[in-house]
């Protein structure tokens, strides 16, 4: 599909014109973020007890590495990365290790995950093992710096959680020419990276040039959408100084690009913000590292220059506590692990009537049913709504056929034949039409009509569709076993028969030894009784003739 230009910007930097792109559909929505970002960020509390899950990022959840009993420090390594798609989890304060089971944790079904849980002492205490600052990052080697993000559990923030050490690694055989940062935050209630980016813009554009360093990437755009003009102006006064603060960056050797875009939701998406800023698609199954472009968020920036500039993992992030059901609703520095009814209770608690409560915003982010659950590293919101902003729609009505939500589908995709075979079941005829693309925005079912569930219906059909592959992984893998099985058998027998052939061939030449050693045997029998015989006959007849003449 052929894009138009939106339309074009200047570079604070080195006064360079550059275009802005448009993606197909999106929608515009109140905003609703005046509720949290008047405030300055406030710090969490130390909770009594820390409910830290091992599975906090895409791949293999990490392994425990203490003991019940166990005292543990702030910053010590709980739990071993498991595989190259894995991350490390940290004590995010000391204290006691007082179980290792599994808990109630942040999921759109409510599942249970295995969790360390940590008594902490009050005394906060940082763990004597933390690696050295790498000060002078720009002559560092590369790998030494993915080492160090790796180690310190750093994963995407902004909503993925995917280890940032892989994604920073994509390969010899993929170049990357542009770093892209995303500070759009273009889901409402969400204020968190608003505030990251004014209070903590030195550490982020830090992130970045590290970043920069690791890919070896030409570039940087940071797009920011232009409802927030005090994180935009606070990352341009950031960008214009060099690593020290202290100097301004030449014009020829700036490579860091603040953009401010348009406000329309999902522009925070990945492949929609990469539309936007450089008029490129990511393939379809593919990823943007194929068309030389790596994407982060402004958290996973900020969380990378604590890991490389100070040593310390990820242990903490901001978080939006908000909606009209929360008396003070406003943003905070919290330790993983902490739960939703902390940072509720810090907030004022409660007011009025509790209509949902969801982990996330409101289109992308889901219900949770106790407030129980603790903070994750991919956690960005705890969302309190009240009756009149979340109202029953009601029972689902019969699809009208309008298209509408085609029109807005950031994708591009056909959500309607979509529905049709989702809720059929038919899951090879969804992944036709590009299921896997879909980024379950919910645009779609916003503008609905009928007021059908539609993401529900993708999310299904995903889940069902893994299901299936697992299960053909699984009874593929059990036919490979079982032909290897036969294969062995077979082998093992013919190994067995050749050994007796073997066996037969060395005793065969004894056998025909002896069977020799008999033949000559009776051979010189039968000749000895042959002589015998002869000289008998012999001796016979010489006799008779001298009878006769005795006679």
């Amino acid at each position: 599909m052929f894009f138009l230009p939106l339309k074009s910007y200047t570079s604070e930097a080195t006064g360079q014109k550059r275009k802005l792109w448009r993606f197909h559909g999106g929608v515009h929505l109140p905003e609703e973020k005046y509720l949290s970002n008047g405030e300055p960020v406030h710090s969490a509390s130390l909770p009594k007890q820390l409910i830290i899950p091992l599975q906090q990022h895409i791949g293999a959840s990490a392994r425990a590495r203490v003991r019940v009993g166990d005292r543990v420090l702030k910053g010590q390594v709980i739990g071993e990365a498991q595989g190259y798609i894995s991350a490390p989890v940290h004590a995010s304060s000391s204290g006691v290790v007082s179980a290792i089971e599994p808990r109630a944790v942040p999921h759109p079904s409510g599942l249970r995950g295995v969790c360390v849980v940590i008594d902490t002492d009050g005394e906060d205490q940082w763990t004597d093992n933390l690696p050295e600052p790498i000060v002078d990052y720009a002559q560092a080697d590369p790998a030494s710096l993915r080492e160090r993000i790796r180690d310190s559990g750093v994963v995407g923030m902004g909503g993925a959680s995917f280890p940032s050490s892989v994604k920073l690694n994509p390969g010899t055989d993929q170049p990357i020419d542009t770093l892209i940062i995303n500070g759009v935050e273009c889901e409402p209630y969400i204020t968190c990276d608003d505030l990251l980016m004014r209070d903590h813009a030195a550490d982020i554009v830090a992130g970045i040039r590290i970043m920069l360093r690791v890919l070896g990437a030409r570039q940087c755009l940071v797009g920011i959408e232009d409802n927030k003009p005090e994180a935009i102006l606070a990352m341009k006064q950031a960008v214009a100084l060099d690593a020290t603060g202290k100097q301004p960056v030449k014009e020829s050797a700036q490579r860091i690009h603040v953009v401010k875009i348009p406000t329309l939701y999902p522009s925070g998406g990945e492949k929609q913000l990469i539309k936007i800023l450089t008029g490129k698609e990511v393939p379809r199954h593919g990823i943007p590292a194929q068309i030389g472009i790596v994407c982060q968020n402004v958290g996973t920036a900020a969380a990378i220059a604590d890991a490389v500039l100070r040593g310390r993992p990820l242990i903490e992030r901001f978080v939006t506590v908000t909606g009209r059901a929360v008396l003070h609703p406003r943003n905070y520095r919290v330790r993983i692990g902490t739960t939703a009814s902390e940072l509720v209770e810090a907030s004022g608690g409660y007011r009025g009537e509790l209509a949902k409560l969801v982990f996330g915003g409101p289109m992308m982010g889901f219900r949770i049913h106790t407030d129980s659950v603790p903070i994750t590293k991919s956690a960005n919101c705890v969302l309190a709504l009240a009756p009149e902003e979340s109202p029953d729609a009601g029972q689902p009505l019969a699809c009208i056929r309008c298209g509408r939500c085609a029109e807005v589908c950031p994708a591009n995709l056909l959500p309607q034949q979509m529905y049709w075979h989702a809720r059929a079941k038919e899951l090879d005829k969804v992944q036709d039409y590009n299921l896997f693309d879909c980024i379950e925005c919910g645009c779609c079912a916003h503008v609905c009509p009928s007021h059908i569930p539609l993401v529900q219906y993708y999310r299904y059909s995903k889940t069902e569709s893994w299901a299936h592959e697992r299960e053909k992984r699984a009874a593929e893998h059990a036919r490979e076993r079982h032909a290897a099985r036969e294969a062995r058998l077979e082998r093992l027998e013919r190994e067995r028969q050749s050994k007796l052939r073997k066996k037969k061939e060395a005793l065969a030449p004894k056998a025909d030894s002896k069977n020799n050693d008999a033949d000559a045997k009776k051979a010189a029998v039968a000749a000895a009784r042959k002589r015998a015989a002869a000289n008998k006959s012999s001796a016979g007849s010489t006799s008779e003739p001298a009878a006769g003449n005795n006679r």
